[in-house]
């Protein structure tokens, strides 16, 4: 009998332990659609998505088999990430008048939550049902230099129409900038088919994006998508105005923040579709929140991946539903604040959906 990847993973992955000396706990839902979501415990992570496509099984996320090689990983695949997700400018942040250094990670600046993110934490799972698992974990005052004690929820909850929706909770008991997202890349030819993501199609509504420095920093203005290569709001490959700016060329590709359309950002509406090249799976993402960062892969060559080998730059793109990034400084621009007061409750969603032609 031939394991599916679900079953293979549950075997591999929990081989060797994870940095605590434990082996991970892996979680798989799963619908009357035949799709297969596999999650574990070490990052609150997506490891796997199994969607039936014809005669075939396309595992439509890029992931890794064993714990070695998701601990020499660093391309973030499938975690949860936080504190907060994306860059902080030198790891800088002013609250009411104090001021904060976080560890910095990336080019002097504060990564995906810093040296020792939430994608490193063991969190407490709990498989509710076959469609729903919830991952909890509490984050100490002064956690990578960020002010409170942070407890979080992720729940993962698979639908029978193939929609897998994120559901964020927070609360602190100090005013921190939180940020959650998850780190999923996407190949909707497969993640082994060796076909890369630039003739993928992809829409994405919104006006503005956020140019950037040669380490991903925001310059602290916006620039109209209209009349650029940054301009999703009708279909087109990716691969179409890849590489044709200097805007593009400082990060080798997408890794830019799109500032959604307000009407946009209800958690019902498409903010997001793709379409694999052979126009058999269609992906469509939602969200509450107000910004989405588009990343091509630019960096993925060395990545282990689930064969043996490892996966070449612009193997799938990243959808990273978020606040925007460097926002904790940037109290000008037109979004939801993304510091959550003591008391207050950090609650947003994202649904991916994936629909078969």
């Amino acid at each position: 009998m031939t394991l599916n990847r679900a079953e293979l993973l549950q075997e591999s992955m929990t081989l060797e332990p994870a940095l605590d000396g434990l082996p991970a706990k892996l979680f798989v839902l799963k619908n009357a659609q035949g799709m297969r979501v596999t999650l574990m415990d070490i990052g609150a992570a997506w490891l796997s998505c199994e969607i039936p496509v014809g005669s075939e099984v396309r595992d439509v996320i890029l992931g890794v088999n064993n714990m070695p090689d998701h601990r020499i990983q660093e391309a973030y695949m499938g975690v949860t990430v936080g504190r907060f997700a994306n860059r902080i400018a030198a790891g800088k942040f002013n609250i009411g008048g104090q001021k904060f250094q976080t560890t910095v990670n990336q080019a002097g600046n504060t990564h995906h939550g810093g040296s020792i993110g939430f994608d490193q934490y063991r969190w407490t799972a709990e498989q509710k049902s076959d469609q729903l698992i919830s991952f909890t974990m509490h984050s100490k005052d002064g956690d990578q230099g960020f002010p409170g004690n942070l407890q979080v929820t992720v729940n993962y909850r698979l639908s029978e129409s193939n929609e897998l929706t994120i559901e964020y909770q927070a609360e602190t008991d100090k005013d921190c900038p939180v940020n959650l997202t998850n780190h999923a890349y996407f190949n909707l030819m497969g993640a082994e088919s060796e076909l890369d993501c630039l003739q993928h199609q992809l829409k994405i509504e919104a006006e503005q994006y956020l140019p950037v420095n040669e380490t991903g920093v925001p310059l602290g203005h916006f620039n109209d998508v209209k009349h650029s290569s940054f301009d999703f709001n009708e279909m087109k490959t990716v691969g179409r105005d890849f590489l044709n700016c200097s805007e593009q060329k400082k990060t080798s590709g997408y890794d830019h923040s799109f500032l959604l359309k307000k009407e946009h950002q209800d958690g019902e509406s498409i903010v997001a579709q793709c379409i694999s090249p052979d126009q058999k799976v269609t992906m469509n993402v939602k969200t509450t929140k107000p910004a989405i960062q588009l990343y091509t892969g630019n960096f993925l060559s060395g990545t282990p991946n689930r064969l043996g080998g490892q996966y070449k730059n612009h193997s799938a793109l990243a959808l990273e539903t978020q606040f925007l990034p460097d926002s904790p400084n940037h109290p000008e621009w037109d979004q939801p604040c993304p510091i959550l007061q003591a008391g207050e409750a950090y609650a947003h969603r994202t649904c991916y959906q994936f629909i078969v032609n």
